[in-house]
C-alpha cells in the first residue's frame, strides 16, 4: 500500500490525453514524468492515452484538471502539481512548487 504519512483523500489515477497527429506524445510523457517524480508514492497510476485531433487534457479520476482547448495553452507543471496535491494529499508540501 502507501508508505508515506500522507492521507489520501481522493483517487489517484491520472490520464493524460494527447493528439498523436499534433506530435504531443513527448509533451505528455514529460508531464507524466513530472507527476510521477512528485507523487510516485501517492498516485495509483499515470496513463498516457491518444485522443482526437487537437486534444491535450489532464484528468484526475473523473475530473478534467486541464484542457488545452479551453485554456488555450499547455498545463504548467507547477499549477498542475498544486491542483493534484490539493485533491489527493492536501497536507503535502511541494517545496519549490508551492512558492
Amino acid at each position: 500500500m502507501y508508505t508515506t504519512a500522507e492521507t489520501r483523500v481522493g483517487g489517484g489515477r491520472v490520464v493524460i490525453r494527447y493528439c498523436p497527429g499534433c506530435r504531443w506524445l513527448a509533451r505528455a510523457a514529460w508531464v507524466a514524468q513530472e507527476l510521477l517524480q512528485t507523487f510516485e508514492a501517492t498516485l495509483t497510476e499515470v496513463a498516457i492515452a491518444p485522443a482526437e485531433s487537437g486534444v491535450f487534457q489532464v484528468w484526475l479520476d473523473d475530473e478534467c484538471l486541464h484542457d488545452r482547448r479551453e485554456v488555450g495553452s499547455f498545463p504548467e507543471p507547477k499549477i498542475l502539481k498544486q491542483m493534484i496535491r490539493d485533491r489527493i494529499a492536501p497536507t503535502r508540501d511541494l517545496g519549490h512548487s508551492d512558492r
